[in-house]
């Protein structure tokens, strides 16, 4: 009779184990904590991931602010020595606070416009292939006096946590963030 379950011998202690196996509230914060944990993770790095853009974005817009400036109060165009779209990256530089690598990740485009109403600028585009912002539209124009000047600087952001932050990519690969400022004004009347 191997094999032959009689129905009231084995279902009372199959039911009494079940029952102490239910009633047991050793481990439960671990096994609550093992089911919202991804979950968990996901949001703070995300959110911290979020709040680190944002920061660099407003250090960008102030590195831009500060870099105009030299533009808009004439500085830059009657230096003793010319001076050029390098020199105007490196003053967008040495206001970043170092959080931010000035190499090939960080580009430029100055333009100048006779109007407010006229200045209008090119949407940035991206190389096809590699996901690289493409600069070569990109101009550099500091102006003469009342001109119209509209600063771009853009940064490609590499993203902390690549996987997760997928979301937040909007270049090329799933991996970077376009960061962009702009400053737009109306040069002084500088000179004579």
């Amino acid at each position: 009779m191997r094999g032959l379950i009689i129905p009231g011998v084995f279902a009372p202690r199959w039911q009494q184990r079940f029952e102490a196996f239910a009633s047991d509230k050793r481990g439960i914060a671990a096994v609550e904590f093992a089911l919202i944990a991804i979950p968990f993770f996901f949001l703070i790095f995300g959110l911290l991931e979020v709040c680190v853009i944002f920061i660099m974005a407003s250090v960008l817009e102030h590195a831009a602010n500060e870099a105009a400036r030299q533009i808009r109060t004439g500085q830059f165009q009657t230096a003793a020595t010319p001076l050029t779209e390098a020199d105007f990256k490196q003053d967008i530089c040495n206001e970043l606070f170092g959080l931010m690598t000035c190499d090939s990740k960080l580009k430029l485009d100055v333009r100048t416009f006779n109007s407010f109403a006229g200045a209008s600028t090119p949407a940035p585009s991206f190389d096809a292939a590699t996901g690289d912002l493409d600069d070569s539209g990109f101009t550099f124009s500091a102006g003469n006096q009342n001109e119209i000047v509209v600063v771009r600087v853009f940064y490609e952001w590499d993203l902390i946590i690549p996987v997760m932050s997928a979301p937040l990519a909007n270049m090329g690969t799933s991996s970077r963030r376009l960061l962009q400022a702009t400053v737009a004004f109306r040069n002084e009347p500088f000179g004579t």
